[in-house]
């Protein structure tokens, strides 16, 4: 599907969004529940995650729980996820914890921090570091629950209209940046702002965005970026090993019985790896569409520019801490430690494998 389908498809949804639908049916032990989404209907990944995740849910219960998913702008703005839950009208949502860092500063740690930990990295935290017991202390605050349900690796850092050489080219930069990746391309001189997907591509050709993140290659492309933009920035440290979330109501979830409760949290484990293979497979094959059918250039961020940022970063989540309540320190303080503690083993395994494997030699 092209950026224009997806952007009518938006445009028609919003308008009809504050249609009525019909309550969730309770009937004969069976339940639907509504699934409201921050993507594009049919986007890859993330919109098609969503889609499999109701169906993965509804297959293994029986029908017994059956999720309806809603595209962004159907029921509610791909925006309001989180208030929609919190407030009843969906039992779910599915975008990701960046977008919520007005209701507590400490979801960014379950979205993830710049130059924090990889993909492999924050799940070891999540699963088995104790991360997703103090996201469930966190989310029980707003009566939500919360589970990783997807990845995007290590995305690019964005696109630009113009080249970045340097440090000053950031100054007055209007670029779209979730989670605490905006305040530190703030500290540089950018302006941030938090976008819904499909309102970024008009954005871009008006000029109300110089630049603007998202996932990867595939969703880039079929959101049409490289239509406004050739210069395409990697790495992505201002979210490395992005996680996407479903977000729950807690009521609800609590009230489900044993073996409900254990197949909507296997259901979002199978996403959750689901996803980051599925990116993966599509990205490989955007990236080269990119660069040869559309001519898009693909740039490392200057190191002048990279440790500007790694400073701004480390200033930003210092001060961060001593802003935290108490369980926001206790997050902050668990995620870092993992950071480190994980970061030893990345350095001797998989960074040491890569770079051996970039050396010249003779292979396949």
């Amino acid at each position: 599907m092209d950026r224009r389908s997806f952007l009518k498809q938006a445009s028609a949804a919003s308008a009809g969004a504050a249609a009525t639908y019909s309550a969730p049916a309770l009937s004969q032990n069976r339940l639907e529940w509504r699934m409201v989404t921050a993507w594009p209907k049919g986007l890859p990944g993330l919109g098609v995650g969503a889609e499999r995740l109701a169906k993965r849910i509804t297959a293994m219960s029986e029908g017994k729980l059956t999720v309806k998913v809603f595209a962004a702008g159907e029921l509610v703005p791909g925006l309001q996820t989180f208030d929609a839950v919190q407030n009843g009208t969906a039992e779910m949502g599915h975008d990701t914890p960046g977008f919520h860092l007005g209701k507590h500063r400490a979801f960014a740690y379950f979205f993830g921090a710049p130059f924090g930990m990889s993909y492999s990295e924050h799940v070891a935290w999540l699963d088995h570091g104790g991360g997703q017991a103090l996201w469930d202390e966190l989310g029980a605050k707003f009566g939500v629950k919360s589970f990783a349900i997807g990845n995007i690796g290590t995305p690019p850092f964005g696109w630009f209209k113009k080249e970045l050489k340097s440090v000053a080219d950031f100054k007055g930069l209007k670029m779209r940046l979730p989670g605490m990746g905006a305040e530190m391309i703030k500290r540089l001189g950018a302006v941030p702002t938090l976008m819904a997907p499909g309102d970024l591509f008009p954005a871009l050709q008006s000029g109300a965005l110089d630049a603007t993140d998202f996932t990867g290659p595939a969703n880039d492309l079929a959101l049409g970026f490289h239509q406004v933009c050739k210069f395409y920035y990697w790495p992505g440290i201002q979210k490395p090993g992005a996680v996407q979330q479903v977000v729950i109501n807690k009521a609800k979830f609590d009230a489900l019985p044993a073996n409900l409760k254990e197949i909507v949290t296997v259901a979002c484990q199978a996403g959750h790896q689901d996803m980051l293979a599925d990116y993966n497979h599509l990205n490989s094959q955007a990236a080269k569409v990119l660069k040869e059918k559309h001519g898009v250039k693909f740039l490392r961020l200057p190191d002048e520019i990279l440790v500007a940022l790694g400073n701004a970063a480390g200033a930003l989540l210092k001060e961060e801490r001593e802003k935290l309540d108490p369980l926001g320190r206790k997050i902050w303080e668990s995620y870092f430690s993992a950071r480190t503690e994980l970061m030893a083993l990345t350095e001797g395994a998989d960074r040491a494998m890569y770079n051996a494997r970039a050396l010249k030699f003779d292979y396949v």
